[in-house]
């Protein structure tokens, strides 16, 4: 692999505003950030939700942790023609996802939840006003049940309703791959970028791995990520990669 000083690869969709954390990067530090995922979402088909046994009109609420979470819940509901109430309330874990609902709803704050801090925790105060909420959780097929364990032990009982699967969306080899740092937020992801790359070493890329889970998956390919989050000093990966870059920059 050709490393490139200044081509920065994140495995995530383009952010949907143009002013972000990452075009400021861009701006300060000379750096270009590509938007590529390193996996792929397969929605599960009707016939295979049905077998979880869940029917969605049972909830009056829905838990959402991505704009894909959204995605899919609308669309089992619509393939099993069901016709999502107008009272439905949504928990969203950020601002972003709470907007990214008007694609489908008429956004109203009575209806739509969010945190301001990306943790449901936040949004405890306002499922306690509501001790006859019945919660549904759109997960994927391989989830940790962190969240659900946390609400419930505050006493809020989440079913978690798995509606997709990620699946490895291996690099194109006819493609280039001259990235200096690879950005990653899955264990999916990683398993992507092992199996497109197996033989990478350490000082091929640098590495930043958001989240224990992904942490841990490039551990165990024996790969050690320079830049991590969360952590106490940089809570969003966005705010680590600008440390990291700014450190390096006061070395040349």
């Amino acid at each position: 692999m050709t490393k490139h000083p200044y081509k920065v690869l994140v495995s995530q969709p383009n952010p949907l505003n143009e002013r972000n954390p990452y075009t400021d990067m861009a701006e300060d530090f000379g750096v270009e950030f590509v938007f590529h995922q390193l996996i792929r979402v397969e929605g599960l088909e009707v016939r295979e939700f049905r077998k979880q046994h869940i029917n969605p009109l049972d909830y009056t609420a829905v838990l959402l942790n991505s704009r894909m979470a959204a995605d899919q819940y609308f669309r089992i509901c619509s393939e099993m023609r069901i016709q999502v109430p107008e009272t439905m309330h949504y928990y969203c874990s950020t601002e972003a996802i709470a907007n990214y609902l008007q694609k489908y709803i008429e956004f109203r704050k009575r209806r739509v939840f969010y945190s301001e801090h990306n943790r449901f925790e936040d949004l405890l105060p306002t499922m306690n006003r509501r001790p006859n909420e019945k919660y549904l959780m759109v997960v994927s097929e391989t989830h940790n049940d962190d969240v659900i364990n946390m609400l419930a032990a505050h006493k809020v009982i989440v079913k978690p309703a798995v509606m997709y699967r990620t699946v490895p969306n291996e690099w194109d080899k006819s493609q280039p791959f001259d990235f200096r740092m690879v950005v990653l937020f899955t264990p999916m992801g990683v398993t992507a970028l092992h199996n497109s790359f197996p033989d990478m070493k350490p000082d091929d890329v640098v590495l930043a791995a958001f989240g224990q889970n992904t942490l841990s998956a490039m551990q165990s390919y024996g790969w050690e990520p320079q830049i991590k989050a969360p952590t106490e000093q940089y809570p969003g990966i966005t705010s680590a990669i600008r440390a990291y870059l700014e450190h390096n920059r006061k070395r040349k």
